[in-house]
Order: C-alpha cells, then sequence, then structure tokens
C-alpha cells in the first residue's frame, strides 16, 4: 500500500477503482445493518427503507411510496400496514382525493429513524477520524466525482435511496 492509500502501481486500473469502491460499499452496507441491530425486530430493513423516504421526503401517498422503494402498491401497502400497527407511520386521506391515503411518520417514527441515523454517521465519523487530513480531502473528492459519475451515467432509472434491485 503506498502513502495515500492506494493498492498496485496503477491506481486509475478500472478495475482497481472497481474493486476498491465494492469493498468501500461492503464496508458501508455493514454500518448500515449494524445500526438497524438496535431495533432489529421493531422494523425490517424494507420497513426501515420506507420510513427512511418519509423521513425524507414528508408525507407521501401509496403509489409513489410504492415507486420510490421499487416495490409494487401492494407490497408498500403491506409494509405501510405493519408500520401502522407498530405507532411509527399514520395514514390519513389526502386533502385532495378522499380515495387516496397520504402516509406520514409519527413522533415515535421520526426518533427511531433519527437514533438509527446518528448510530450510523457516529460509526461513520469513527473511520473518518482514523485518517489523515490529506486522506479525509481525498475522500471528499472522490467519492464527490463518484456520485457524479453515478448520476450522470445511469442509463436506466435507479432506485432512489441506492438499494438493488433484490432488495425488495
Amino acid at each position: 500500500m503506498t502513502h495515500s492509500g492506494w493498492h498496485g502501481p496503477d491506481s486509475a486500473d478500472p478495475l482497481a477503482v472497481t474493486s476498491a469502491v465494492v469493498a468501500a460499499s461492503r464496508l458501508l452496507v455493514g454500518i448500515a445493518v449494524r445500526s438497524l441491530a438496535e431495533v432489529e425486530g421493531k422494523v425490517t430493513l424494507p420497513q426501515f427503507r420506507m420510513l427512511v423516504v418519509l423521513s425524507e421526503q414528508g408525507p407521501t401517498n401509496l403509489v409513489t411510496m410504492a415507486g420510490l422503494l421499487g416495490v409494487t402498491s401492494p407490497t408498500a401497502m403491506r409494509m405501510a400496514d405493519r408500520l401502522v400497527l407498530a405507532e411509527l407511520v399514520v395514514r390519513e386521506v389526502s386533502p385532495h382525493s378522499r380515495r387516496e391515503s397520504i402516509m406520514s411518520l409519527t413522533s415515535q417514527g421520526r426518533r427511531l429513524v433519527a437514533k438509527v441515523m446518528a448510530r450510523r454517521q457516529a460509526e461513520v465519523a469513527a473511520i473518518v477520524s482514523r485518517m489523515t487530513p490529506e486522506q479525509r480531502r481525498a475522500v471528499i473528492e472522490a467519492l464527490t466525482v463518484f456520485n457524479q459519475a453515478g448520476e450522470e451515467s445511469v442509463a436506466t432509472p435507479a432506485h432512489p435511496l441506492g438499494w438493488p434491485e433484490d432488495h425488495r
């Protein structure tokens, strides 16, 4: 390993970059899974994804939610039903159409999302704290470029939360 942390003589090699990104994604998925450990049994990963969407998007109807999660409307409805029973989500009749319901987080749902996200952020912060300032700047630059390239190169609609299709 060189001083900068890159492996091998040609760090611009697409295979080397791909391997580094895949390794980082494994690390980040592990952090995400560990951050949910405290709420295990209360919500599943797909249900937590719904809570995060509601946290970010605000009140959302079922069809929009299904599209954002990349699932069918019946699947989104079952997820919402479970979250309503857990008192994490509330459904209300839409002011625009009595046939449509709008989901939103309860205060308990907001606290749960905040708790999980804080744990995730703390674990990432602990990793970042072990880096030099130069390494942190390099990570910011690399991830910024990576995120921009990902947004520009997507040929088909991608899941807004970055989950692969097999995580429905």
